[in-house]
């Protein structure tokens, strides 16, 4: 979708008084939404994301002015999208974050991480620090989580939600 086009669908929106218009293709996912009512001046937000092929194009962002929107018109629903078929991860351990924080795997930028893939972790090892409130938290291994490391779900330097799953352990 060129420039012009573009313009063309927001002035089309910004007509019909919708609120907001999702549009999904193979190659463009395409969300525009209107400012809550009440505003005086109105703006549609415009964000065109490619969906992941073999080669990633720009994200491009576009904010253009909208008149006034009139009464909400319903958007049709964007055509569902087939999910990938998830592992098999049943049989292995979940170690959870015990709190909300930011998740490390080293204990610092220059360190090897705490534990890798193919790691046999033990009772009392030092798995990971949760970074809460400016106080580092070393994550140790219970005797519940004693096995070997398969898979790191979790980017170092990310924030996690308490319960979330960081690691998955092979207890055999």
């Amino acid at each position: 979708m060129n420039y012009n086009e573009l313009q063309d669908f927001i002035k089309a929106v910004a007509k019909s008084g919708a609120t907001e218009v999702k549009i999904e293709t193979e190659d463009l996912k395409l969300t525009v939404k209107a400012a809550p009512k009440g505003k005086h001046t109105q703006e549609t937000i415009v964000q065109q994301v490619a969906v992941p092929t073999q080669m990633a194009a720009p994200v491009q962002t576009m904010v253009a002015p909208q008149a006034a929107p009139a009464p909400v018109a319903a958007a049709p629903a964007p055509a569902p999208v087939a999910e990938a078929p998830k592992e098999d991860t049943s049989k292995y351990i979940e170690i959870k974050a015990p709190m909300v924080g930011t998740f490390y795997r080293k204990p610092a930028p220059d360190k090897p991480a705490f534990v890798n893939v193919g790691d046999t972790i033990s009772e009392g090892q030092v798995i990971c620090i949760l970074e809460a409130m400016k106080l580092f938290n070393e994550i140790e291994a219970e005797p519940e989580m004693l096995g070997t490391i398969v898979k790191v779900l979790v980017d170092d330097g990310t924030p996690v939600e308490f319960d979330q799953v960081l690691f998955l352990v092979d207890p055999s």
